[in-house]
């Protein structure tokens, strides 16, 4: 038992130490009532799990043996040999009554709401004291948070009361999350209808005192449990962190005590954006809580930046139209952790539903495994609310370090709701993830380090620290300038554009930023065209330039558009060299051949 109800005298201060850290966690996340409970009883889940494993391993060998058996000893059987072959434990199950089967091949959902029961049953009662434990705590780590975010309009806000009610939220699923560390990881799925009382002091700028009433709490969510590391010592592991996994509903009303909040315009709006930027930076995973529970260093269990995530936003094609009159003004918000200090807004592109912004952003990544880049694609309304015209997500697992990733991502109008089929575009990202001290020689180049000369390490010692007046009243960024040789190859399947069914197809190359262009020649009456043609390009800043390969078709009173390639530099830049095969954008069919060639001359430009 964590707590008792008779505590000796002798023990009173060292009970009342251990309740207090216990309602810490409680406050928090809701679920480590019962944390040393819980870990003994996951680590048994989790032996047994293997022991299950095993044996069904062995079952399955067994029953496989035996199939060979009787295939050698009857070979006129071999459908019924080879359906026993491919029986599994749940197979067995259905030969033979439950009860002559071992606990480890039967595991039924009764054990496992049985857990689930015992959780809620241990929250409910201790419940009050977690309320009457909260209110300080919370004030004491929330209201910072909540300074910190403060919206502009406002001068202060605090609070003037909290309590969390006497409702208890409820646990309505457990797993164990198999990653191979050294700890056990659990997760809880908790739902609350709550009824708090939580009135926060506002005061604006203009000196109006407004005690907001934060009503109608509505929450469901996926809090991670982590107890890490195990040791040899009761209660078997050294620290709890717990935190936010999955924030799936979070609803709640805002009410001015004896008055209407909608009276000052925008107050509400600034409001609930504070509180959900506040929750998100508080709990939200990668976010995490560290408790310890035995004495020791747990700082490595803190959250700390695993690298940086490169990300350039280079058009998107197909997207909805939203205006009366003309087409739709697009721009872009980019994020991994959605604050509003962290996200990336692109530029707006007037009347265009085929943009191209071709612009740069660097982003914190904190844990590759399970954090994700999103794109949401807006249409600018100018001074009314801008609207949704579609959004993409891109795990971070899935992206190579050090390697540049180009991709196309279709756009969708929600992220978690899978129904809407309907075309809403594509958006056209190049993404470079790099890691704190990978270990290959790899640079990143959108670092001041790449590519040094001469001149950048005079102007540092052997630690890397900038020295003298020159490098402190004169700090220097590098330009990646080079040429830039394409050889354009060849085309293949390229649509027809005459009426014989045929094309007379050349090429075009542009370098964005400076407008130089050189083209191929006109191959004659072909889909499927040959160059083998080579231009170069002087780039001054080639970490911020794209090159453009236009196909034409040619006429003799004109020439026709057939569909276009447009590339960033940076993957030449990192590989000096490369050839590759791109997909003709806008056009029904085609891909197009390159090489590019990268010779690589820094210089520095003066802030």
């Amino acid at each position: 038992m964590l707590y008792t109800n008779k505590h000796p005298t002798c023990t009173k201060r060292s009970s009342n130490i251990q309740l207090k850290r216990f309602l810490c966690v409680l406050v928090w996340m809701d679920a480590a009532a019962a944390a040393t409970g819980l870990a003994l009883v996951i680590g048994f889940a989790r032996s047994q799990n293997a022991r299950s494993n095993r044996r069904s391993a062995l079952t399955r060998g067994f029953y496989k043996l035996l199939a060979q058996l009787i295939c050698v000893k009857c070979a006129t059987k071999a459908t019924t040999v080879a359906a026993l072959a491919r029986m599994t434990r749940e197979d067995s199950t259905k030969l033979l009554a439950p009860e002559y089967y071992p606990s480890w091949v039967v595991f039924s959902q009764r054990q496992k709401l049985s857990v689930l029961t015992w959780l809620n049953a241990h929250l409910t009662k201790i419940w009050p004291y977690v309320d009457e434990a909260a209110s300080e705590l919370i004030k004491a780590n929330v209201e910072p948070i909540l300074e910190q975010y403060r919206p502009i309009v406002l001068s202060s806000l605090r609070f003037s009361k909290l309590t969390l009610g006497t409702v208890a939220p409820q646990f309505t699923g457990v797993s164990i999350v198999e990653d191979g560390s050294d700890g056990i990881t659990l997760e809880l799925e908790m739902n609350w209808d709550g009824n708090p009382n939580i009135i926060l002091d506002v005061k604006t700028r203009l000196g109006v005192g407004l005690p907001v009433q934060v009503n109608n709490i509505a929450f469901t969510g996926v809090f991670r449990l982590i107890f890490k590391p195990l040791v040899n010592e009761f209660p078997c592991f050294g620290a709890v962190s717990f935190s936010l996994r999955q924030k799936k509903k979070m609803d709640f009303t805002l009410k001015v005590v004896g008055g209407d909040i909608s009276a000052i315009p925008g107050v509400a709006d600034a409001l609930e954006s504070t509180i959900h930027d506040a929750v998100e930076d508080s709990i939200t995973w990668p976010v995490r809580k560290v408790i310890p529970i035995l004495p020791g260093d747990y700082s490595d269990l803190e959250l700390k930046p695993m690298g940086t995530l490169e990300v350039k936003l280079i058009q998107a094609q197909g997207l909805i139209n939203k205006d009366l009159i003309g087409k739709s003004d697009p721009f872009a918000k980019l994020y991994i952790r959605p604050l509003r200090s962290r996200m990336r807004t692109s530029k707006v592109i007037d009347n265009d539903l085929n943009p191209v912004w071709n612009e740069h952003f660097e982003f914190v990544v904190e844990d590759t495994s399970t954090q994700h880049l999103t794109v949401k694609i807006y249409d600018d309304d100018g001074l009314q609310a801008s609207e949704l015209l579609g959004c993409a997500q891109v795990k971070l697992n899935e992206v190579e370090p050090g390697k540049v990733k180009d991709m196309w991502l279709k756009l969708v109008k929600d992220l978690d709701i899978h129904r809407d089929n309907k075309d809403r575009g594509k958006v056209h990202l190049e993404i470079l993830y790099c890691p704190y001290g990978m270990e290959n020689g790899f640079t990143n180049p959108f670092s001041s380090n790449f590519s040094m000369t001469s001149l950048e390490k005079v102007l540092k010692d052997g630690s890397g620290v900038e020295n003298g007046d020159l490098a402190k009243n004169k700090k220097r960024t590098v330009i990646i300038r080079g040429v830039l040789s394409v050889t354009v190859i060849s085309a293949e399947d390229l649509p027809p554009a005459d009426i014989m069914g045929k094309a007379d197809p050349f090429v075009v190359l542009t370098m964005k930023k400076t407008g130089t262009k050189n083209k191929t020649r006109v191959v004659n009456e072909n889909l499927n065209p040959i160059w083998n043609q080579t231009f170069d390009f002087v780039v001054e800043d080639g970490l911020h330039d794209m090159l453009i390969a236009e196909v034409w078709d040619h006429d003799t009173f004109g020439k026709d558009f057939m569909g276009r390639c447009i590339m960033t530099l940076t993957r030449v830049i990192l590989e000096g060299e490369y050839k590759d095969s791109f997909v003709v954008d806008v056009a029904k069919s085609g891909k197009l051949t390159l090489n590019l060639k990268w010779l690589a001359q820094p210089i520095y430009r003066n802030p």
